[in-house]
């Protein structure tokens, strides 16, 4: 435990998540992610890997483009929360609300894991000898590990068993790139997807793509 508090701080708040979906995409990238179990266990990983969803009209992939449902409406809920949604009714998978002006959400696609290893490896029934770095690689993978399930939608990430902290300054840097996000057919070429350089706990492509536009 006190490793881990040299790592980061206390928990973000509600102005972390309060801003642009992109801003917040980018700077979650090397924060950690901490949930604390029934038993009064906790599991940390370290993020590694964040795709983000626009609900401004813009970005057809977003879960929000159409409007609101019973399914997406935590996104349209107020920042600071986590949003999860079973992918073609087999994976959860864990978003966090962001922006406030329209719905908006970060995917957690990877993240590499610090604290609580057996347990998650016991969540995903994964041999000891499974390579730490496969444990949180990809979206539902990361909600396995971690027990998150769709019955955690809605939950704050300000209060309660879920939060996310910053690294430290004495933390690891990690250089962060950007490219287009993976694992859909719609508004692919947009750069939206941020992680770890040559980082193995990735779980897609780490080729980066030119990020001007991200400046515009």
């Amino acid at each position: 435990m006190g490793q881990n508090k040299k790592r980061f701080g206390g928990r973000l708040t509600r102005s972390f998540f309060q801003r642009s979906c992109v801003d917040v995409a980018r700077d979650l990238v090397g924060c950690y992610f901490t949930r604390e179990l029934k038993n009064g266990m906790r599991l940390v990983v370290r993020l590694v890997e964040v795709e983000a969803y626009l609900g401004d009209g813009s970005d057809p992939a977003s879960h929000a483009h159409r409007g609101e449902t019973p399914r997406n409406r935590t996104m349209f809920g107020p920042p600071g929360h986590i949003y999860v949604y079973r992918s073609y009714g087999v994976h959860a998978c864990a978003n966090v609300v962001c922006s406030g002006k329209s719905a908006a959400a970060v995917l957690l696609r990877a993240a590499e894991p610090i604290d609580g290893i057996h347990l998650m490896r016991k969540h995903r029934a994964l041999d000891d000898d499974t390579p730490n770095t496969t444990i949180l690689r990809g979206p539902g993978n990361l909600c396995k590990a971690l027990k998150l399930d769709v019955e955690d939608d809605g939950e704050s990430l300000l209060s309660g068993a879920v939060s996310i902290h910053a690294p430290t300054n004495g933390s690891e840097a990690l250089e962060i790139v950007v490219s287009k996000r993976i694992g859909i057919t719609k508004a692919i070429d947009l750069p939206y997807r941020f992680f770890a350089a040559n980082d193995p706990h990735v779980s897609g492509t780490r080729r980066k793509i030119d990020d001007r536009r991200l400046q515009t």
